[in-house]
């Protein structure tokens, strides 16, 4: 008979499930009370030690309830310049009822009696935060499993996913943003380090290069940590900066040269194929409009596959989901720096990221809303320890002007925006607006219009309007409008 038929198969098979599954519910939580009570007795004999493990140990790391309590009884009486020992936490704990089940302040006695070692009191912290992380890794596999038993048409299982992502991460990372004080030396030794790397590279840049010299040398690279605000009104060439700018990054990785790093692109508006018929058009030379159009001929696609060859490998990875929430993109960057690494985040845009704690009208919020989204923004910059460029619009005042040269007052929807970054730069492009004041043929202003647009043909401006760490002023760039490209500008022929 065929066993997967045989109905005592299945009647085994069930009670090995059932047996297996009964064992399951009987196992306990990880934990070590003798450890617990090994370090209360350390420091109920010598407070001095509670320095050495207050940094990494809460109360709520403990397993017991009694003995999270009485450590936190410990560190407040410490905090205060106060002795804490059996004597002095008696009065703490003689109507807690929680004491009194494990035996009152006789607890007390008995666990300075047990003192074991005051030189192992490290290890034993170490110790008890590990089970802790272990026991909250359970609670979070369970509570997993709870939301994916219960339907809702609210919480669909992506977003259960990325909410179990993030936590699965806050746990793996916590502790490691609250690095507490640093001593000034150490300090010194990083910046001391990061001067020498500056010097030894041919660029004089420290961190990650934006491919474009001029740039390079206002900013020295894009540092870690940093929020670089890049803006600009329509089709001044913002995102084609910012794609130049990660595609550079990267290439400069792919070629192990100084300043490459693997770059991280959420492009909120255009998608990833578009993205990538951009750089395609730069690398072959070829209008990425006539690529969109289909008028290319068969002598362009040697070019292509030799362009295709060449970047297959490049580390950009582009994330090009709509209306992401600033949660959501924090969630995806971590996901990104644990599996491939990350050096340079690019946003494209900032105005159509939205945040889930903001409610009510999104009119009457818009400006609370862009707010946090800047902060966080900012916050995981540092959080990742990488430069953060992100492309903001900017409002319709630049219209208004006679000069339309963007200012920090045109920064849409948030002065936050100007406040939370690092360096705010515009984007300028003067040929967009005289190309279009164009007079009458054969008459003195034509000619003189068509001197000024010979002169600013080509050209872009890259406005650094506010820098933290260094001076504010105007790069003269190249732009190529049919290849979407910035480079360079040969200043000596300009």
């Amino acid at each position: 008979m065929n066993s997967a038929l045989n109905p005592l198969n299945n009647v085994v098979d069930f009670n090995a499930s059932a047996l297996e599954n009964k064992e399951l519910k009987e196992r306990t939580p990880p934990h070590n009370l003798e450890a617990e009570a090994a370090l209360l007795a350390a420091l109920l004999h010598n407070n001095l030690a509670y320095e050495q493990i207050s940094d990494i140990l809460a109360p709520e790391h403990f397993c017991q309830e009694v003995h999270g309590k009485i450590y936190q009884a410990i560190g407040n009486l410490i905090e205060r310049g106060q002795v804490a020992d059996a004597i002095t936490l008696k009065n703490f704990f003689e109507q807690d009822q929680v004491l009194q089940e494990m035996g009152g302040p006789q607890y007390l006695m008995q666990l300075v009696q047990s003192l074991i070692s005051v030189i192992n009191i490290r290890n034993y912290a170490e110790l008890i935060y590990d089970l802790y992380l272990r026991r909250q890794l359970i609670d979070l596999g369970e509570n997993v499993v709870n939301d994916a038993f219960t339907p809702s048409l609210e919480v669909p299982a992506t977003q259960q996913i990325e909410k179990a992502e993030q936590r699965l991460f806050d746990l793996a990372t916590v502790g490691q943003s609250d690095r507490g004080f640093v001593p000034f030396s150490r300090a010194l030794t990083l910046s001391i380090s990061s001067a020498e790397t500056a010097f030894k590279r041919d660029s004089h840049i420290v961190g990650v290069t934006t491919g474009l010299r001029d740039i390079d040398k206002w900013l020295g690279g894009l540092h870690p940590s940093d929020l670089i605000i890049i803006a600009g009104r329509p089709s001044m060439g913002k995102t084609a900066l910012a794609t130049n700018i990660a595609f550079n990054a990267a290439r400069a990785s792919l070629k192990q040269t100084q300043g490459g790093g693997v770059v991280g692109f959420f492009s909120l508006e255009m998608s990833s194929e578009q993205l990538a018929t951009r750089l395609l058009a730069q690398e072959a030379g070829v209008s990425s409009d006539k690529i969109r159009r289909g008028e290319i001929t068969q002598t362009h696609f040697p070019k292509f596959l030799d362009v295709g060859r060449e970047l297959a490998d490049l580390p950009l990875y582009i994330d090009d989901t709509p209306a992401l929430s600033v949660s959501a993109l924090r969630t995806r960057a971590r996901r990104l720096k644990r599996k491939f690494g990350l050096d340079l985040l690019v946003i494209d845009y900032l105005q159509l990221l939205h945040s889930s704690h903001v409610t009510g009208k999104a009119s009457e919020n818009r400006v609370q809303e862009i707010s946090e989204i800047t902060r966080n923004l900012k916050g995981l910059a540092k959080e990742l320890d990488v430069p953060v460029i992100a492309l903001s619009q900017l409002s319709r005042a630049v219209e208004q002007r006679e000069d339309k040269r963007p200012q920090l007052s045109d920064l849409r929807e948030s002065g936050s925006i100007e406040q939370d970054a690092d360096v705010v730069g515009f984007v300028f492009r003067e040929e967009y607006y005289e190309s279009r004041k164009e007079p009458s043929e054969n008459t003195d202003k034509h000619r003189e219009w068509q001197e000024n647009m010979d002169r600013i043909c080509n050209t872009a401006e890259f406005i650094i309007a506010k820098q933290r760490h260094g001076p504010v002023g105007t790069v003269k760039l190249y732009f190529e409008g049919a290849l979407t490209k910035f480079g360079d500008l040969d200043q000596t022929h300009a």
